[in-house]
């Protein structure tokens, strides 16, 4: 009784010490980003290592001396975290709730920020089924933004009026440090397809400094131009192949910008219908994980869909995303930029988005064209991108071995380096 008694006040005292020594630990953080703003990153990564290496030495010790006191084997957590991460929780992010997922096999791995499209689309629910496998290489983190998903349902439409292009980069960004922060990385990879491609790019500029690389899926670049190039695209297939009907709508529409939300799903509709026709590549599986299968569940991502469209969009079509160029931002990006665009996207451009491309100036930067993919990810996309991460994005490191995947090839669709 003695000895029990003894060893719980000595665990108490050193859980004591480790709040006292994690207090310290932020304000030695504090202090060095107050002074020098860029080392943030490095900061964290170097105070909670500091921490880690404390309690380690301090409990493997307490678990060494009750293993000789009592004899008793030390159990492996004790002497090290466990490596895999399965984490789903609100995070405190710009003033709201918001919901954020982290899962991997092993959290000394890289991690990748998935930016989802819509707006208003989350991926949470499908993540498990688009990235199967990715979890061995990669710490792999889901948001719901703003307006989106379970953050949408956490704080309803009262966040209307916070919901800017603006705000939801520095949502993003936050997101991002907390990240680095919170997994103890100085850096994090981007990733992000159709809208989530416009806050990706707009993350990757403002703050180079928290992203190894980003790599953008049906990348936009202009709403009103791509949209525009869109209409002239459906309207030249559907002469193509004798649609009176659908051309008799798209001319009675007229070429964009349009001044009314009506006008939307009509062209919609037609552009839909093309988009199927021109898709040959299998589209990635719509399975939803069991958590998130509920009618309840899909009501509500239906409400956040159709919320956060109408926002964006807007009554007149003259909402913050008919807005969006990232033509504003200039050439200059320092982190490397990779793009995978399927090349019969009908609503990202692949054009638009290679010129885009060409003018921009980065580290490192590469453009793919993924034959038969439209703008809904292709299964053959996806696994470029696991290629393109594995292979291009984190550096080559000596004794790991890289095995190949099916499907997990470069040639699942052919390089573009051409001018």
């Amino acid at each position: 009784m003695k000895l029990a008694a003894t060893l719980r006040a000595t665990f108490a005292t050193l859980r004591l010490q480790s709040q006292q020594a994690q207090i310290d630990t932020d304000r030695q953080q504090e202090d060095v980003s107050a002074l020098y703003p860029e080392a943030q990153a490095l900061a964290v990564e170097i105070c909670h290592t500091k921490v880690a290496q404390w309690l380690e030495r301090r409990l493997v010790g307490a678990a060494l001396l009750l293993a000789l006191c009592v004899g008793v084997a030390v159990p492996g957590a004790l002497a090290a975290a466990p490596p895999a991460i399965a984490e789903k929780t609100f995070v405190a992010i710009g003033g709201i709730d918001q919901w954020v997922t982290i899962k991997g096999d092993d959290r000394a791995n890289p991690v990748v920020l998935f930016l989802h499209g819509g707006p208003g689309n989350a991926s949470s629910p499908f993540a498990d089924a688009w990235y199967a496998g990715w979890e061995k290489h990669f710490t792999l983190v889901q948001w719901d933004q703003r307006g989106a998903g379970r953050t949408f349902t956490r704080n309803g439409p009262g966040v209307e009026p916070t919901m800017t292009v603006e705000r939801m980069v520095q949502d993003g960004i936050e997101v991002a440090e907390f990240l680095t922060r919170h997994l103890h990385k100085r850096k994090i990879i981007l990733v992000g397809g159709s809208w989530g491609s416009i806050l990706g790019v707009s993350m990757a500029h403002s703050r180079p400094d928290l992203f190894q690389a980003y790599v953008g899926l049906a990348q936009m670049v202009s709403w009103r131009d791509d949209l525009v190039a869109s209409y002239v695209r459906v309207l030249e297939l559907a002469r193509a192949d004798g649609d009176l009907e659908a051309v008799a709508t798209l001319t009675a529409l007229g070429p964009p910008p349009w001044d009314s939300l009506a006008k939307w799903p009509k062209f919609h509709r037609i552009e839909r219908a093309y988009q199927a026709k021109r898709t040959t590549a299998p589209d990635l599986p719509e399975t939803i994980a069991a958590e998130y299968a509920s009618a309840e569940e899909a009501a509500q991502r239906e409400a956040a869909d159709d919320f956060s469209f109408l926002h964006f969009v807007g009554p007149t079509m003259a909402g913050p995303l008919t807005g969006v160029d990232l033509a504003p931002l200039g050439t200059d990006f320092a982190v490397p930029i990779y793009i995978i665009q399927g090349q019969e996207d009908l609503t990202a451009a692949p054009e638009l988005a290679r010129i885009w491309f060409d003018r921009i100036k980065a580290p490192a930067k590469h453009f793919y064209l993924v034959p038969g993919t439209g703008h809904y990810p292709s299964v053959p996309q996806m696994a470029l991108a696991l290629t393109v991460l594995e292979t291009e994005v984190i550096p080559q490191r000596p004794g790991r071995s890289r095995s190949k995947r099916p499907g997990a090839s470069p040639v699942a669709a052919p390089r573009d380096h051409s001018p």
